[in-house]
């Protein structure tokens, strides 16, 4: 999962049956495209984050990596907060039997959360709503947003 820290939106859900550090740099690769790179990436301390490979590759991109001190959950309570209800409202409501299924799921639940759930954190807001400071329920397009920092989670 890629997020937004600012305006809480999902910007990516890849779904595999393995994560590593390649799969991490080319799902930002993709999601930095077009907006352009952020100037933090905060995760946890996963192999897949902290290796050598995505580290260069972050440098080169001119992303500075933030990770969370090891054990401490809190300190990345938002991801914590969008795990939980990513759980809830799309993982344990549906029964997945294989990747493709499992990313149209994921890339639907995504549009919803971003595009018609309100965030109580950012002032009952979409998180499109808050990035944009529109009424974007009622627009239905997407816009182009800013993003200062992503969560990988």
């Amino acid at each position: 999962m890629v997020l937004d820290e600012y305006s809480r939106e999902c910007l990516a859900i890849y779904v595999d049956r393995k994560i590593n550090s390649q799969s991490v740099k080319r799902a930002l690769a993709e999601v930095i495209e077009e907006p352009g790179a952020p100037t933090y990436a905060r995760s946890d301390n996963g192999p897949e984050f902290v290796s050598k490979n995505l580290r260069l590759w972050l440098s080169k991109q001119d992303i500075r990596p933030q990770y969370i001190e090891p054990g401490s959950p809190w300190q990345n309570g938002f991801i914590e907060s969008f795990n939980d209800t990513f759980r809830r409202e799309c993982l344990n409501r549906e029964q997945l039997w294989s990747r493709g299924e499992a990313q149209s799921v994921c890339n639907w639940w995504r549009e919803v959360y971003n595009y018609f759930r309100p965030h109580s954190s950012i002032n009952d807001k979409t998180p499109v709503e808050f990035a944009q400071g529109t009424d974007f329920a009622s627009l239905r397009q997407p816009p182009e947003l800013d993003r200062k920092m992503v969560i990988l989670n």
